[in-house]
């Protein structure tokens, strides 16, 4: 990691000061999938930065009852729905109790990934190395959702941020994970970005078409 703390301009920056990080390894043939949205402009300029093949990733949180962004799982378009164990237990939840919410969120995956795709087939990923970015690491529910599909030779977890213990837990699913600052009174992804406005579905196919 690069320093103990830093505060970003925007996610563009992010990925500058990721894109450092990650360019001191060695790659096969590496394809870098921005987790969608706010991973999206971060990867664009790793993927720019590395010579990389650039696409985007879906994944869509599953918030506690009566609150929504309190993330206790997350679910992608096609795979199974992956719970934070620890959180269940200690809101008393279960997922049978979280049904109609994961398959409403799979639902808005699947149209999210429909949309910015537009037609174009998905990428190979199959015995590459996988860089999945997002503009923060927080829980690692919905990062740990978009993992390891599609047989990828490895795949690494990459970020500008993330909170404490985060990245440690999220290796027991990644091969890896990357991050520029770990800062310890980190309480919101938000927090460590000058500029970190909500990105719409526009803004992410207009990174994809460039």
């Amino acid at each position: 990691m690069a320093e103990a703390a830093r505060v970003f301009a925007d996610r563009g920056d992010g990925g500058r000061w990721l894109a450092v990080e990650l360019r001191r390894r060695s790659w096969l043939d590496p394809l870098v999938l921005g987790l969608a949205r706010g991973g999206v402009p971060v990867a664009a300029v790793v993927a720019r930065r590395l010579g990389a093949e650039p696409d985007v990733s879906v994944a869509r949180k599953i918030g506690a009852p009566g609150r929504r962004e309190h993330g206790v799982g997350a679910v992608t378009p096609d795979s199974p729905a992956r719970y934070d164990d620890a959180i269940l237990r200690s809101l008393e939840l279960t997922p049978a109790r979280l049904a109609r919410v994961e398959h409403r969120e799979r639902r808005e995956a699947r149209r999210r990934l429909e949309r910015y795709r537009a037609g174009r087939a998905p990428v190979r990923v199959a015995g590459r190395d996988v860089i999945l970015v997002d503009d923060g690491l927080a829980t690692g529910v919905t990062a740990t959702a978009a993992l390891r599909a599609g047989h990828p030779r490895t795949v690494v977890f990459a970020t500008p941020v993330a909170a404490p213990g985060a990245a440690s837990r999220l290796l027991a699913e990644a091969d890896d994970v990357v991050r520029v600052t770990e800062p310890p009174d980190f309480r919101a992804v938000g927090q460590w970005y000058a500029d970190f406005p909500q990105l719409g579905d526009d803004e992410v196919l207009d990174l994809l078409d460039r």
